[in-house]
This record gives structure tokens, sequence and C-alpha cells, in this order.
């Protein structure tokens, strides 16, 4: 808003130094023009009613047989002009009108004050030659160009000054407001922002605070809501574990248990997911290299082919639970899928990888995108007869991006997935 402004006012200023400028040209044409039309119109007053002819050698207005202008004088075609004009509105005839400037000697400059050139004009007569006469050409006014100049600042200071004050008044806060809004995290404990600027950006600030609080008391209700569902589902599936116990057939009966165990596995994911914007664990400085050791390690108990080259110490700042469960996430997605995983930690200057990779059947390429959302599920090859609802992937994308990274899907060369994992370094 300044600098547009502060360029109105440039081009403001220029228009009016144009015109300034033109004013002044036509003050100075108007000026010497008129001082000779006014001498030749005396003279020849003069001369008719005293009936004397005028001096060569005598006057300001001479008679002289022939143009006394030299040609290496500068020509001015505007004089002319209005020298034509106003001799014709005074009835004076004339056969020709010829003009020129010629600089004052040195010496004669110390006595004029407002002009170091002389316009001199030769009006032909008719049978009479040539009346010639000497009238002031007023110099460039160079104070005009300095008033101007100094008119600028003045104009800069005296608008450019409180219109950037009001703009710096306006700007603070919204910036404010835009760092409250991207920074925003549910359920954070953060106050509300404080009201400060003009009216309208202060109800722009209030009503931010508004919905922040109507955001909250949602996000509330929602995990309330989520509780009690999962009471409610979690009590009848601990009471159909212990009802199945009674079942004689072994084979129903451990088929029953892998189905509740499923469901318990399924609401774990779901509510999880849904509760991770306002997670409850807090974020911990842990040892990256052994937190990915310790999940591997649970594979391994279960007889599962997982492998991990072991990295020096590796300290982040995160919340270890649930990257443990991203992880064991990617890696059962591996061990489901493919028998196995080999899994690498990959520090880098700004960031590190956390790569998952498997000799399955991959996943085709326009579909690699679109496996991270909840309950999507590859029935060509991820059937629903290996187990799960679809929400491995989302639950473990959510999970890195609530710790400012990104997860990424890319088949192998020679068959098979990578996941990585890449997280931002403190």
């Amino acid at each position: 808003m300044a600098l547009l402004i502060a360029v109105a006012l440039f081009a403001a200023q220029a228009l009016n130094f144009a015109i300034a400028v033109r004013d002044r040209a036509q003050f100075r044409l108007a000026y010497a023009t008129q001082q000779a039309a006014t001498r030749v119109i005396d003279a020849l007053e003069r001369e008719r009613t005293s009936g004397r002819a005028l001096a060569a050698d005598r006057g300001r207005v001479r008679r002289v047989a022939a143009n006394p202008i030299p040609p290496a004088l500068e020509r001015r075609g505007e004089v002319t002009a209005e020298l034509r004009s106003q001799l014709s509105e005074a009835g004076i005839p004339y056969r020709s009108i010829d003009t020129g400037l010629r600089p004052l000697p040195a010496e004669a400059k110390r006595d004029r004050r407002r002009a170091d050139t002389v316009l001199v004009v030769a009006i032909e007569q008719p049978g009479k030659g040539w009346l010639t006469v000497n009238a002031p050409w007023p110099r460039p006014d160079r104070r005009l160009v300095v008033a101007l100049i100094f008119q600028t600042l003045i104009l800069y200071v005296v608008l450019l000054l409180p219109v950037m004050w009001i703009v710096r008044r306006i700007s603070k806060p919204l910036r404010s407001l835009a760092g409250a809004a991207r920074a925003f995290r549910p359920g954070d404990g953060t106050g509300p922002l404080e009201e400060r600027g003009p009216s309208d950006v202060r109800a722009v600030i209030a009503a931010y605070n508004a919905l922040g609080l109507r955001v909250n008391a949602m996000i509330d209700e929602k995990d309330r809501m989520l509780g009690a569902i999962g009471h409610d589902l979690r009590t009848p599936l601990a009471a159909l574990r212990v009802r199945i116990e009674s079942v004689d057939d072994d084979d129903d009966r451990n088929r029953m248990a892998d189905t509740i165990d499923e469901m318990n596995r399924t609401l774990d994911d779901i509510l999880s997911l849904a509760r991770l914007g306002r997670p409850s664990e807090p974020p911990t400085d842990v040892d990256l290299s052994a937190l990915i050791d310790a999940v591997v390690e649970d594979f391994r108990d279960l007889d599962k082919d997982v492998t991990f080259a072991e990295t020096p110490r590796l300290k982040m700042h995160l919340r270890p639970s649930l990257m443990r469960r991203a992880v064991r996430n990617l890696i059962e997605n591996a061990v489901k899928y493919a028998g196995g995983a080999e899994v690498s930690l990959l520090p880098g200057a700004r960031s590190i990888a956390i790569e998952v990779a498997d000799r399955g059947p991959g996943i085709p390429p326009d579909k690699l995108g679109a496996v991270f959302a909840p309950f999507t599920r590859l029935e060509t090859s991820r059937n629903r007869e290996t187990g799960g609802i679809g929400l491995g992937l989302a639950l473990a994308r959510a999970i890195v991006n609530d710790a400012g990274g990104d997860i990424a899907l890319a088949n192998r060369e020679g068959g098979g997935l990578t996941a990585t994992i890449t997280l931002p370094r403190a």
C-alpha cells in the first residue's frame, strides 16, 4: 500500500512538473514576444504620427535595409508563430518574420539578473525594409525544479509516514493472526489471540478466537463420543471372549478368538486414527535407532523374517509410542504380503529416512498414492484374506505427518515395495 501511494504521488508530481514546465515555457514565450511586438507597434505609431522615419542606429526599434539576423543564431519556430499572430491582430503589415536567440557578452551578463540571452526579431515590411528589435529572453527557472522536488519530499513525509504507520498497525496483527492460524493445533492449550489493530482487524481476530473455541469444543465432544464407543464395544467383546471358552470345538473356538482379536485391532486403529489430531503422548527425546530395533525384535520374537542394520545412536524429538506404531504398521504390511522385511535407517544432513523394503507383489504405480486413504485396499493382491481393513498406511501417514515428516511408497527393481518415512532433523 505504501509503495502504491508512493508511485501515485510520484506520478502526480511528475504530471505537475510537466504542467509547470509547460506553463513556464508559455510565459517565457509570451513575455518575450509581447515586449517585442509592443515595441514595434509603438515605434510604428510614433513614426506615423511624427512623420519621421525610424533611425538606423538609434532607439530600441531600428529600420535596416537587410535582415540583420545571421544564420548562425538559434531559431525558435514558436517565437515566429507567436509574433505573426500578435502582429496580425494589431493590423501591422509584414512580408516575413525572422527571429534568433543571441547570447549576451560576459560583461553584459553581470548587469542582468533575469536573462543571459537576447531575442532578436526582424520584420520585413513591404517596400520599407526590415524592422529589428531586441527583447530579453528569460532564462529557465531552475528554482522551479528545486521547489517541486522540495514539495514532493514534503508530500512523501506528510502522507507516507502516516500511511506506513497505518499499514504497520494493520499488518502486524494480521501477521500474528496468520502465524496463529498456521500453528493452530486443537487442544494444545494455546490461549486466544490478542485483539488489536483497527476495528475490522480486531473483528477478524475475535472471529478466529471464537472459531478456535468451537473447533476445540467439537473435538472434545468427538473424543467423548469415541471414548464411549470404545468402552461400549470392548465390553461385549470381552464378554464374547469369555463365552467362547465354553465352545467344545477347538477350530471354531480359535476362529472366534481370531475374529474377536481382529475386531479389537480394528477398533484400536479407528480410535487411534480419529484421536491423532490430539495425541495424549507428549514429544520426548528418544533414540530412533533403539526404537526401531525394539520394534524389529518384537517381530523376530514371533519368528518373522525381519532384518535391521543397526546404526549409531540417533537422538530425535518425537512421540515414541506413535512413531513405534507407524513403523510397526509398515513392517506388518511387509511381513503380511511378502513374508519378511528389510528395515534400514539412513541419517542425512537435514532429514532422516526410515526404509522398510520387501519382495512382495508390489503396488500398481497408479495406486501408490491411493492406498493411504482410510479403508482403501487393493483387491488384486492385498485382499481381505490377508487381514486388515485398510487403516495401517493411513494411520502411519497421519502419525508421520503429525511429526512434521512424510511417507512415500515406491516399487523396487526386481519386485517388491519400499516404504520410506522421512523425518526432519531438529
